[in-house]
This record gives C-alpha cells, structure tokens and sequence, in this order.
C-alpha cells in the first residue's frame, strides 16, 4: 500500500499562552517532540489544531515556525479547508509556497452541499494548487455532509488528491472507497479507535490525537499488523482502547490539551467556544495515563 504521508500523523494541538495567543515556541517544541516519538507526519491547524478560532495569519505563522522545527524529518500537512471555496484556494495558494508536504481539506461544513457541489469544491482546489498534495477530510459528525465514495473515487483521478482522512466510522464506507480507488490512493483513519480495523480493509495508517502521547506504540502496533503479528497488533489495540476512549469522553481537542498539560507540556488553555475538561474526566483520564505510565 502507499503511504504518501507516511502511517502515523499526528494532529497537532495548537499551544496558546495565558493570554490566549498561539505560543509559538511551545509549539516548535512540541513538533519536534512528537516527530522523535513515533510520529511521521503532522496535520497543522487541523480540528484538533483548533483552526475554526484560529486567524489565517496565525495558521501561517505557525506552518511556517513547524516547518523549521522539523525540517526534512516528516511530512507537513496544512489545514487549509473552509466551507468557502475560494478561501480554501487562497489559503492553500499561499501554504504551497512555503514547499509543505500536503494540505487537508475538510468537507465544506455547514453549508451542506450535494455531492456535485463537493466535487467542485475540491476539484478547484486542487486544480488551483496542482503542485501540492492533497488529502481529503471526511468528518460528517462535525461537517454534517459525508462525502461519499463514489465521490471520493471520482476525486481521486485528480493527479494531486492522493490520499482521505476517513472519519465516519463506517467500515464499509472504507471499504467501498478501497474497491473504487486505486492502491496508490492511501486511506488513513481519521478515528484512533479504528486504525486496526480500517487497517484490515485497506487503510494505510492513521491521523492520529493519540500519537500525542503513544506515537511509538501506534506505530508499533501498524507494524505488527503489516508484518502478519495480528495477535500482538490485537493485544496492543486492547492496551490502548482506554486511552482512545478517555481522550474522546468529550469534544476533541479539550482532553488531549488537559493530557499534555498534565505531562508538563504547558500547551495553555482552548479558545472559547471551547472550555476546560470536567473534574471528573480529569480523575478518569488521570488514572489512564498512569495506568499506561505516561505521567
């Protein structure tokens, strides 16, 4: 299978300072860390990025001081998708020039279009950024669309989509997405608790909140499921279903920022509308990590 993004993505958190602006230097720290700890990639300014808050300038800033701070050592992936058409292209326009790796285009939310309206969202884009990969993002729990495979097959004879983040939850949708795309098409789960199963169906790797805290062990457990160790790659799903259900006991990325936060990493508070993980979620996630000797 290909793996153009590599298997394991983080979606990085975005650092913000007590007073609420991005902490670049967190940030950088960050980026590097998550890359020597089992991460291939980074998605920036994704949901878990916190884009919908953040300013296009500030998304911009903030490929470019990862960009830095990784180098050559992962693929940078920039969350440039809107529900606007022509911002996506500009803004995906402007990252191609800094030389990333790929850009993430998020189903058009809100808007609800048909499936013609999302073939010409992205098929503009692409066809206006033809120099940049790109990777489709299909999360109808929070776009309120699904962007369907017959869709997705249409849009993967586009020369530079290459690759979704499936976030439906359906393993059959995957699976028709598999039948209807060539093997150079890659399919990354877009849900930490379905990487092995969308693994067995044709997916490649994961976009991953996760990897945060558990990069290694994510790639360890691809590698055993790649390399026919079902049984270790079961019992490493089974470990780390806990974590997987703690980090998502509320709305993504509240947990993962309380969880690193508690490692120490002072990656701030979540801009509003967003707010500060419940007490008792704070206990449960708590025990997980020291249950998994990650505090």
């Amino acid at each position: 299978m290909n793996e153009p993004f590599g298997r394991v993505i983080a979606a990085m958190v975005t650092p913000f300072a007590a007073d609420g602006s991005v902490n670049y230097q967190v940030a950088e720290k960050l980026a590097a860390h998550l890359v020597d700890n089992g991460n291939d990639g980074l998605v920036i300014c994704g949901t878990t990025g916190e884009s919908p808050t953040l300013s296009w300038q500030e998304e911009y800033e903030l490929f470019q001081v990862v960009q830095k701070a990784v180098g050559n050592k992962a693929k940078i992936i920039a969350g440039t998708g809107s529900n606007s058409t022509s911002e996506a292209i500009s803004a995906t326009q402007k990252a191609a020039k800094l030389g990333l790796d790929g850009s993430l285009q998020v189903v058009p939310y809100y808007n609800k279009p048909p499936q013609s309206g999302l073939y010409a969202h992205f098929s503009a884009i692409a066809k206006a950024c033809s120099d940049l990969p790109i990777m489709l993002y299909n999360v109808p729990s929070r776009t309120s669309r699904n962007l369907e495979a017959e869709t997705v097959a249409k849009l993967a004879e586009i020369d530079n989509i290459i690759a979704i983040k499936e976030a439906s939850g359906d393993l059959e949708q995957v699976c028709q997405i598999r039948s209807l795309t060539p093997s150079s098409f890659a399919i990354y789960s877009g849900e930490d608790v379905l990487t092995l199963p969308m693994l067995t169906v044709g997916g490649v790797g994961v976009v991953s909140v996760a990897s945060h805290l558990v990069g290694k062990q994510m790639q360890e457990m691809i590698t055993a499921y790649n390399q026919g160790n079902n049984q270790i790659a079961q019992a490493m799903q089974i470990k780390l279903l806990p974590l997987f259900k703690a980090l998502f006991a509320t709305t993504n990325p509240i947990t993962v920022k309380k969880a690193l936060n508690l490692q120490g990493w002072n990656v701030g508070g979540l801009r509003s509308p967003l707010g500060e993980l419940q007490l008792n979620l704070v206990e449960d996630l708590k025990k997980v990590l020291k249950e998994l000797d990650l505090l």
